[in-house]
């Protein structure tokens, strides 16, 4: 009997995706106000499509932010800069339409209440699958994009706009035991021949980001490089772009869930947000200290309620103490309100526009990525 090969699958896009630009440019905007004033509270809507850029949601700030000059500043980073491609910094035609938090909201996030921002679920994960602890197939999607960017910068003939998935093999036991399939697309100049860019991304992308987690291109079993041939109309030009749309790409490619709320363009008091983060950080930590192989912490909140609701891990089996062992030690460690979070990550800051385009997990620099609370919970566990 053969037995079916257990495949999973995870993409990634580059920061020139249509979402992205839509992402960067939220972000952008949030680190403008939070720069001024930590205290800004923002929730910051972007869409591009061809030549256009509109910004919408609720800002309430004491900064002065030139919000069509960081918008346009941000796509120019990007490099959406040659005028006649559909879509560049300059030309764009902007909107803003911001106005203030809702006055309902703030009543139960403000100092004295320090309540969350709003209800939902969020999941943080964390395996042994890579150095950065994350899984193999996100990670291996997350770092051909960040790869396809830098040769961007340095190869005229190639254009900000692409996409990367990877298929990882596991055996029965649940571990890796080959990459599978890798699928590279990535915009590009007319003049810049199929043949020559295949052999381009092979050679400049695949091999050293493969090399990079141990594996080697020839045993990959199946490369896929603009398997549809031409992509030179892309970008905000070739499909329009929305700020969240993108939430399985931000997280962990769908290994581990995903409690449905976006983060780019919303400051620290937004729970999808921090609480997402944090149990990133939670996760990782109890990964980093030993006490398991796999595992998701999920993390759920009631709008203008400061305590969560729930907290739960689920070590899927490869805990060297129970789930209930490993939830009572975050628990004793950690505070989860939105005010504890924020103070614990020291997420005030203008960090986020990065994570836009480079990813929110398995950034080494991020300060949810640190295991700093390892030891720790490796001692309270006594294994």
């Amino acid at each position: 009997m053969i037995m079916e090969k257990r495949l999973f699958t995870s993409e990634c896009v580059t920061n020139g995706h249509p979402d992205k630009v839509a992402d960067s440019i939220s972000d952008a905007i949030l680190d403008a106000c939070l720069a001024q004033d930590p205290q800004s509270r923002v929730a910051c809507e972007t869409m591009v499509t061809t030549n256009f850029c509109i910004i919408c949601g609720e800002i309430t700030t004491k900064a002065v932010v030139d919000y069509e000059a960081v918008a346009r500043q941000a796509v120019r980073n990007i490099g959406y800069v040659r005028p006649g491609d559909g879509f560049d910094a300059d030309s764009m035609e902007f909107q803003c339409r911001i106005h203030t938090q809702s006055a309902d909201i703030a009543l139960g996030t403000n100092e004295e209440v320090g309540g969350a921002g709003d209800q939902g679920m969020m999941f943080g994960g964390a395996c042994a699958q890579t150095p950065e602890l994350m899984p193999l197939p996100v990670a291996l999607a997350r770092a051909l994009c960040n790869r396809l960017t830098d040769c961007v910068k340095v190869n005229p003939l190639l254009r900000p706009d692409g996409k990367t998935q990877v298929t990882v093999e596991f055996d029965e036991n649940g571990k890796v035991a080959g990459v599978d399939t890798v699928v590279v697309s990535i915009m590009h100049s007319a003049d810049f021949a199929m043949e020559q860019l295949r052999g381009y991304v092979k050679r400049e992308v695949i091999a050293p980001v493969l090399a990079q987690y141990g594996f080697a291109l020839d045993d990959v079993r199946c490369v896929h490089i603009n398997p549809t041939g031409n992509f030179v109309i892309g970008g905000p030009n070739g499909d329009t772009g929305l700020t969240g749309r993108k939430i399985i790409v931000d997280t962990y490619g769908g290994y581990f869930s995903h409690g449905g709320g976006a983060f780019s363009g919303k400051d620290p008091t937004k729970v999808d947000r921090s609480a997402a983060y944090m149990a990133r950080y939670m996760a990782k930590n109890l990964v980093a200290a030993g006490l398991a192989e796999q595992v998701q912490v999920q993390l759920a909140y009631a709008i203008g309620v400061a305590e969560p609701v729930s907290l739960r891990v689920d070590s899927y089996g490869t805990g060297r103490v129970s789930d209930e062992e490993m939830t009572r030690l975050l628990r004793r460690t950690c505070d989860l309100t939105p005010a504890g979070i924020i103070r614990k990550l020291d997420l005030r800051r203008p960090i986020y526009a990065p994570t836009a385009a480079k990813g929110h997990f398995g950034v080494a620099d991020m300060p949810w990525e640190r295991t700093d609370l390892a030891q720790t919970l490796k001692e309270l566990a006594a294994v």
